[in-house]
C-alpha cells in the first residue's frame, strides 16, 4: 500500500500533468505564451510521516484563453496553512465545515486547475481528429474523476458519520457536489459532439458514468496511459475497496435509490411510477366514502395537517383510513406534518351563525339556476362525492325527514322574516339514513333553529328544525394603498365594518417572533403571496403594513393565513413546544412525520435527538423544503440527517418557496433541488397547487396538466384538499399511468403524397 498523500495537493499535480498533455494533443498555435497558476507555485504536499515531497518550485505551461471561472455550488476541499487537517496519514479531515461554498475568488487550487484544463481548446473544434483521437477530452475526464475521488476523501469523516444503509447514497452526493462546483459547460460540449456521455443524466451514479466514459475513450485510444495507477497513489484503501467491489455500480445505485423509494413510500400501484398523495381534515370525518373514494381512484398516501384539528380528529381519519386500506385491499400510507414555526394570522371573532341560499342569476336579474341544498340528519356528515351541492343543512326531525319525499316543498321564513320555499328534487340513501337535494329559487338566509315545515295528510304539518348552521368565515379585504395593523394582542381586534371605509385594517399574530425581527422597509406577504406590503413602522406590539399588491377588487385575508417576511433575519426554533407533542401522537399513529421550515444542520440535530428519545426506528422523516435557507442548505442536511437510520425524504413545498425566494426563480430551485434528491438516491415529493383548479372547480388548466407531466420526475405528486378532489386523483392517475409508447402508438403514421415526389 503506497503512502497517502493530501489529495488536494496530489490530485492537483496530477491534473497539472493531464492539462500539459492535453494542451501537447492540441496544436500550439491556437494558443499564446503565458504564465499559468501562479497561484499553484507554492504547493505544501507532506506524506503520513511528515516529510516533504516536492519542493516549491512554479510550473509554465501553455495556456489558452482565459475566462472567469463561475462556481455553481457546493463542495470542494480547502487548504490549511497550518497542516492541522493533514494530520494521521489517511485521516482526511476533523472538522465539522467540511463541505463549503466555493467563491467566486476560485480559493481552491485543485478546483481551479481543473476548471482551466476543461477550457483548454475551449475554441476549437471538438471533432475525433482534433482532439487527438479524443486524448484531449480523456484526459479532461480523469481531471474530473479525479477531483470527484479527493473530494471523497476530504470528506471520508463526514460520510464515516453516516448510517452504514446511506453510507453509498452519501458518497454519490458528495461526488455530484463535487462535480456541480466545477465549470464543466465546455466537457459537456465535448461528449456532446462525440455522442458519449450526458453530464445531466448521472445524478445518480456519477463515478460509474465518469468511469464508464473513461474505460471507453481509453478502449478508443489504445495509446492512453491508464489512470489506475494514478488512483491508487492518491486514495485510501476504503475508497479503493468500494471502487473495486463496484458498490459505485450503476445497477447498484439504481436499486439504492428504488430501495429507499419503497423504504419511505411503499410500493407504487397501478402500474405507476409515483405515488398520488392527498390532504384531507375534518371533511374525511364528515363524509362516509370520501376515503374510500379516494383509494378507489388511485391514492396510495394520505396527509394530516397538525396546524389543524386535533387528537380526536386525527385518531379518527387515521382509523377511518386504516379500515378502508384493509377492507379494500389498497396499501396506504399516512404523512403527517408538524405545523413548525410558521407565522399565520390568527383566528378572527366568529361571524354570524347564518347561510346564505344564492339562486345563480343572468344579467337580467333572472333565474337561470337554483341553489342546490343539501338536507340530511344531524351528524350525518357531507353528501356523496358526485354531488356538489351549494349549502349544507342539517335537520333535527326525524319524521320530518322519514316522510319526506320527491315534489314536497318545504316552507320557512329566513333570518329576516321572508317567507321562502325548498323543493325536494333528488333523495339518496346515505349511511345516517337518508339525504335530500332541494332547490330554492330566491335568495334567502338560513340560521341554526329555523323552522321547516311541510304538510301532513290529515294537514298536520310536520316540522324539522335546522341545526349546527357554521359561524361565517369573517375576512378584511385589502386594496392596494390600504393600512394594515398587525396586533400582538387580539383584545385590541376591531370589527372589519368600523374600518373598512377609512382603509384602516386590523389583524393579529400572536408570534413574538415577528414582531421582534421586521424592520421598517421590508416587504411582507400573506396567503402564499396573494398580498403584498411594505412595514412602514414597528413597536413592540404592533406592525403597520402598507399594501403594495393586492386584487383589482381586492384581496381577502381570513384567518391562519401565512406570512412570510423573505428578507427578514429571523431565526425560529426547530420544533416547537406543539411538535414536541404531536410528535409523540405522529410516533404512535402515522408512517411519516413531516418536518416544517427546516432551515439548517441544526433543525436535523434536535429532530434526530427527539426521534433518539422516542426510541424510533422505522418512521419516516420527510424534510419540507419552504425556506431560502432550507434550499441553501439542502445537501448538508441530508448528510446530517443520513448518521440516523430513518427511511428520508424529501418535499418541495412550493407555497412557500416562491415567496422565500421569488416567484421567477422557482422553477430553477425545483430543479435544483430534484437534482441533488436525485444524487442522494432520496425520494421527493411534489407538492403545491397541483391540479389546484380542477380541485376546487373541476376543470383544470391547460398548464396545471403539464405541471403535473413535469412532476413525473419526483417519487409522488400530492394534492391538497378540495370539492372535486377525488375527480383529480382520477385524473392524475391517467396521468401517470400514461407513458410515451402508448402515446406514440396513436399517433398515424407520416403519408407522404406522390404529387410531392
Amino acid at each position: 500500500m503506497p503512502s497517502v498523500l493530501n489529495p488536494n495537493a496530489f490530485v492537483l499535480t496530477s491534473i497539472l500533468g493531464l492539462f500539459a498533455r492535453a494542451i501537447h494533443a492540441a496544436n500550439s498555435s491556437d494558443f499564446t505564451a503565458s504564465i499559468f497558476c501562479e497561484k499553484f507555485s507554492h504547493i505544501p504536499c507532506r506524506l503520513d510521516v511528515k516529510k516533504p515531497v516536492f519542493r516549491e518550485k512554479s510550473l509554465q505551461f501553455l495556456a489558452g484563453q482565459t475566462r472567469d471561472l463561475k462556481s455553481k455550488s457546493v463542495v470542494f476541499s480547502s487548504q490549511n496553512e497550518n497542516d492541522e487537517l493533514e494530520r494521521g496519514g489517511s485521516s482526511a479531515c476533523t472538522d465539522d465545515s467540511m463541505l463549503t461554498a466555493l467563491g467566486n475568488d476560485g480559493s481552491n487550487p485543485g478546483k481551479a486547475a481543473v476548471d482551466s484544463l476543461l477550457h483548454c481548446g475551449a475554441d476549437r473544434s471538438q471533432s475525433a481528429e482534433n482532439l487527438g483521437n479524443q486524448g484531449c477530452l480523456l484526459d479532461k475526464l480523469k481531471a474530473v474523476h479525479l477531483h470527484i475521488l479527493a473530494m471523497e476523501q476530504w470528506n471520508a469523516s463526514r460520510l464515516k458519520l453516516c448510517h452504514r444503509s446511506y453510507s453509498i447514497s452519501a458518497g454519490n452526493l458528495i461526488h455530484f457536489l463535487a462535480l456541480k462546483s466545477l465549470d464543466v459547460a465546455q466537457l459537456k460540449q465535448d461528449l456532446s459532439s462525440v455522442g458519449l456521455l450526458n453530464l445531466e443524466t448521472i445524478n445518480p451514479h456519477v463515478i460509474a458514468s465518469l468511469s464508464a466514459g473513461i474505460q471507453t475513450l481509453e478502449n478508443l485510444n489504445p495509446n492512453s496511459l491508464n489512470s489506475k495507477g494514478t488512483v491508487e497513489g492518491v486514495f485510501n484503501s476504503k475508497i479503493l475497496d468500494k471502487l473495486s467491489k463496484g458498490e459505485f455500480k450503476i445497477s447498484k445505485m439504481t436499486q439504492r435509490a428504488s430501495s429507499n423509494r419503497v423504504l419511505l413510500l411503499g410500493q407504487p400501484q397501478d402500474d405507476r411510477a409515483s405515488h398520488i398523495m392527498v390532504t384531507i381534515g375534518q371533511e374525511a370525518v364528515e363524509s362516509g366514502t370520501l376515503i374510500n373514494d379516494l383509494l378507489e381512484t388511485g391514492t396510495t398516501i394520505m396527509r394530516i395537517n397538525c396546524a389543524h384539528g386535533n387528537q380526536n380528529v386525527w385518531s379518527e381519519i387515521i382509523r377511518r383510513i386504516r379500515r378502508s386500506s384493509h377492507m379494500l385491499e389498497k396499501p396506504c400510507r399516512v404523512l403527517m406534518d408538524l405545523a413548525g414555526p410558521k407565522l399565520r394570522t390568527d383566528k378572527m371573532k366568529p361571524g354570524p351563525c347564518v347561510m346564505r341560499l344564492s339562486p345563480k342569476k343572468n344579467g337580467a336579474g333572472n333565474v337561470v339556476f337554483p341553489a342546490q341544498v343539501w338536507l340530511s340528519p344531524q351528524g350525518a356528515g357531507a353528501p356523496p362525492a358526485h354531488l356538489s351541492p351549494d349549502a349544507l343543512l342539517f335537520v333535527d326531525g326525524e319524521e320530518f325527514l322519514t316522510k319526506l319525499k320527491i315534489g314536497d316543498a318545504v316552507r320557512f321564513s329566513d333570518a329576516r322574516g321572508k317567507r321562502r320555499m325548498l323543493k325536494i328534487s333528488k333523495k339518496f340513501p346515505i349511511f345516517a339514513g337518508v339525504g335530500f337535494i332541494a332547490e330554492c329559487t330566491r335568495t334567502a338566509y338560513v340560521q341554526s333553529g329555523t323552522q321547516l315545515c311541510i304538510k301532513g295528510n290529515k294537514s298536520k304539518p310536520l316540522v324539522g328544525f335546522v341545526v349546527d348552521v357554521p359561524p361565517v368565515e369573517q375576512f378584511v379585504r385589502l386594496r392596494v394603498g390600504d393600512l394594515l395593523t398587525i396586533s400582538r394582542d387580539s383584545s385590541n381586534e376591531q370589527d372589519e365594518a368600523t374600518t373598512s371605509k377609512v382603509g384602516v385594517h386590523r389583524v393579529t399574530c400572536s408570534s413574538g417572533y415577528l414582531f421582534d425581527s421586521v424592520k421598517p422597509g421590508e416587504p411582507i406577504a400573506f396567503d402564499d403571496g396573494k398580498i403584498w406590503g411594505v412595514i412602514k413602522g414597528t413597536s413592540i406590539s404592533e406592525i403597520i403594513v402598507s399594501i403594495t399588491h393586492a386584487g383589482p377588487k381586492g384581496t381577502k385575508l381570513g384567518s391562519e393565513k401565512s406570512i412570510n417576511i423573505p428578507e427578514s433575519s429571523i431565526r425560529f426554533e426547530g420544533l416547537t413546544s406543539k411538535d414536541l407533542m404531536d410528535l409523540d401522537f405522529v410516533a404512535t399513529h402515522a408512517d411519516m412525520v413531516g418536518i416544517s421550515f427546516v432551515r439548517d444542520i441544526r433543525d436535523i440535530v434536535v429532530l434526530n435527538q427527539e426521534l433518539a428519545k422516542r426510541k424510533l426506528r422505522n418512521l419516516g422523516i420527510i424534510l419540507k423544503i419552504e425556506t431560502k435557507g432550507g434550499f441553501e442548505n439542502l445537501s448538508l442536511m441530508l448528510l446530517e440527517a443520513m448518521t440516523s437510520p430513518y427511511p428520508l425524504g424529501v418535499m418541495i413545498a412550493r407555497g412557500d418557496l416562491a415567496v422565500e425566494c421569488g416567484w421567477e426563480k422557482l422553477a430553477d430551485i425545483q430543479d435544483e433541488i430534484l437534482s441533488i434528491c436525485s444524487a442522494a438516491h432520496v425520494p421527493v415529493i411534489w407538492a403545491t397547487q397541483v391540479l389546484e383548479s380542477l380541485v376546487k372547480s373541476g376543470v383544470p388548466t391547460r398548464a396545471e396538466i403539464t405541471d403535473v407531466a413535469n412532476g413525473r420526475r419526483a417519487s409522488c405528486i400530492m394534492l391538497n384538499k378540495g370539492k372535486h378532489v377525488v375527480e383529480a386523483v382520477s385524473t392524475l392517475n391517467t396521468i401517470l399511468k400514461g407513458s410515451s409508447k402508448k402515446v406514440n402508438a396513436e399517433l398515424k403514421p407520416l403519408v407522404i403524397s406522390r404529387r410531392l415526389i
